[in-house]
């Protein structure tokens, strides 16, 4: 703890004035992403990896945007065990604007049911990790969104606050049927969701756009129960 707080204070304004100044380089180096996509010229790899860099080297800023999880709700069907949920905070400005260029943007949905146990580790009951992905179709100005629970049906929507919305809701999910549940036995339900790394051509693969602007990944939140 007092390390941190030391080097927090070792910075000072330094890293204020980057915090400031980050925004303006981001959108420089989303310029220059985008021109990549297009071209694939070597000046325009060399250029990429020397802001990418400048930017991994430099501090982060104090303060970002965080994303959360709400309205979780555990319930069931007759034969389900379900969840729903919300992802807040998730697009930034930047983000918004890679999608308006027609890069892919994933959001990574993780749910894990545990049965608690007093004495001994919990046990692992259901893990399942959900996809969710939103490109833009400038030629017909839509937004198609594919989410990994619903494969069979993909979303075309015109507006683009709907296209959001549909990708930050997570609806309906089964998580495991009740069968496999014990009467009386206490669960413990796990989430979290996270931005997909982006895959770029050539040989950067796995490279997150605009790092600390772009990047997300929520804590895990956890809800207990007794079924």
């Amino acid at each position: 703890m007092g390390k941190t707080e030391k080097s927090r204070q070792h910075f000072g304004t330094g890293t204020i004035l980057l915090g400031q100044l980050k925004p303006l380089f981001m959108r420089a180096l989303n310029h220059l992403i985008m021109s990549t996509f297009r071209r694939h010229t070597h000046t325009h790899w060399f250029l990429l990896l020397l802001c990418c860099c400048l930017l991994w080297s430099s501090p982060p800023p104090l303060q970002a945007a965080e994303a959360t999880l709400s309205d979780i709700i555990v319930t069931n069907t007759q034969e389900d065990l379900l969840v729903f949920f919300d992802i807040q905070g998730c697009f930034t400005r930047e983000m918004e604007e890679a999608i308006l260029n027609g890069i892919p943007t994933t959001f990574t949905i993780i749910i894990r049911l545990y049965k608690t146990r007093t004495f001994w580790f919990d046990g692992s009951i259901s893990s399942l990790r959900l996809e969710h992905t939103i490109k833009y179709d400038s030629l017909k100005n839509e937004f198609r969104v594919t989410r990994s629970e619903d494969s069979d049906n993909e979303l075309v929507l015109k507006e683009f606050a709907k296209a959001k919305k549909a990708m930050a809701e997570i609806r309906n999910i089964e998580v495991v049927p009740l069968k496999e549940l014990q009467k009386k036995g206490q669960y413990q339900l796990r989430v979290k969701a996270e931005l997909e790394k982006v895959r770029l051509p050539l040989y950067l693969h796995y490279v997150l756009f605009f790092v600390t602007l772009w990047d997300f990944e929520t804590d895990w939140y956890t809800v207990d129960f007794t079924y």
